[in-house]
């Protein structure tokens, strides 16, 4: 399936809403479907089911995926919470927008300026791999340059980049866009469309076992 196609299907999935496809509620297979990430990772959300998509500002699959994971977190239950996690791979320019991204949730420019920075890297080719870069353009896209460049060095900023190559390495993530499911499950797919569709599965397995375990404990 090519890209363009993948990313028609996935609009249509995504126009379904979360759990409304019978596809949805087949059974995912291991190995096919999700790999078991091993150990499994503690989440930041306890009693939430919780998503996170491993992702970075150079990928260009990322920049594809961006608009319809929106689309498709904006109708996830209640009970699902979905966070990103910026990758650095050791690769200088790619840790660089690891950290542009925690500084743009800091300077509160994240919601104007997330979607913004995949269009200037990839559409618009614009060489922002640095700090000064990266600040001159928060400034002339209507952000808050001062406050992003202070939050940029910052040493909140500098543990939350930390922490997120950390995650990487014990997620056992070589690839993004990826999406994984409660610290357990990394959705697999032949296409961004099929992976999302085997996110949506994993979070109905997740919610399966949640509700299985609370019934077992009320009959202990």
């Amino acid at each position: 399936m090519s890209l363009r196609t993948s990313l028609l299907a996935l609009c249509v999935l995504a126009s379904a809403g979360t759990g409304m496809s019978a596809a949805v509620h087949a059974q995912a297979v291991e190995g096919t479907d999700y790999r078991k990430i091993e150990p499994p990772q503690p989440t930041d959300s306890p009693g939430k089911i919780e998503v996170i998509e491993f992702f970075s500002y150079m990928c260009p699959h990322c920049k594809e995926f961006y608009p319809l994971v929106s689309t498709w977190e904006a109708k996830l239950p209640k009970n699902v919470v979905f966070r990103r996690v910026p990758v650095g791979f050791n690769r200088p320019a790619w840790i660089n927008l690891a950290r542009a991204y925690y500084a743009l949730q800091a300077s509160g420019d994240l919601g104007k300026l997330d979607g913004a920075l995949f269009r200037a890297i990839h559409d618009e080719h614009l060489q922002l791999f640095d700090e000064a870069s990266l600040t001159d353009w928060v400034g002339k896209s209507g952000g808050h340059a001062e406050q992003f460049a202070a939050a940029y060095t910052s040493f909140g900023v500098n543990n939350q980049t930390v922490r997120a190559d950390q995650l990487v390495e014990k997620y056992g993530i070589g690839a993004v866009p990826t999406m994984t499911v409660n610290g357990e499950y990394q959705a697999l797919g032949k296409n961004l469309a099929e992976m999302l569709l085997n996110t949506d599965r994993l979070i109905a397995q997740a919610q399966t076992e949640a509700h299985a375990a609370g019934t077992g404990a009320k009959h202990k």
